[in-house]
């Protein structure tokens, strides 16, 4: 139960619901319980939290542009930072406030999904590292 209650919390964190995932992940550590496995299922429910925001991109694109949440501007801005900066700036996908978004847009550009989850996978596997780091020099 509490690793389940880890996944679906940071599985939750990665939508676009405004959550953290990181005071669980604190508290659970607290407790003496696996790094490890927190680490496994903190990353796997938080990278597969940013694989629903990537699909929600891939087939939402057309209703939010019929609804006119989007524009042809906002598209070409989210275009030109993906030409610009490619995959890298997935890695910036485990940030607060930006990286759900990225993760959003990502999937509506329709960018390589298997580059997607690498990336992803990393960058937020890489966030609860330096988390459970920083937690050992804390509690």
């Amino acid at each position: 139960m509490l690793y389940s209650s880890l996944f679906a919390i940071a599985f939750l964190s990665a939508t676009l619901l405004p959550l953290g995932s990181e005071a669980l992940l604190l508290y659970d550590l607290s407790l003496g319980h696996s790094m490890i496995l927190l680490w496994l299922f903190a990353t796997f429910g938080n990278t597969l939290g940013a694989m629903f925001n990537y699909w929600l991109g891939l087939k939402g694109e057309a209703y939010l542009e019929r609804k006119k949440y989007l524009s042809v501007e906002k598209m070409g801005k989210a275009r030109k930072l993906f030409d610009k900066y490619g995959g890298a700036i997935l890695l910036l996908s485990w940030a607060p406030v930006i990286g759900d978004p990225l993760t959003f847009i990502a999937g509506i550009l329709n960018y390589s999904f298997k580059y997607f989850t690498l990336i992803v996978f990393a960058a937020k596997g890489l966030r609860y590292a330096v988390v459970i780091s920083l937690a050992g020099y804390i509690l």
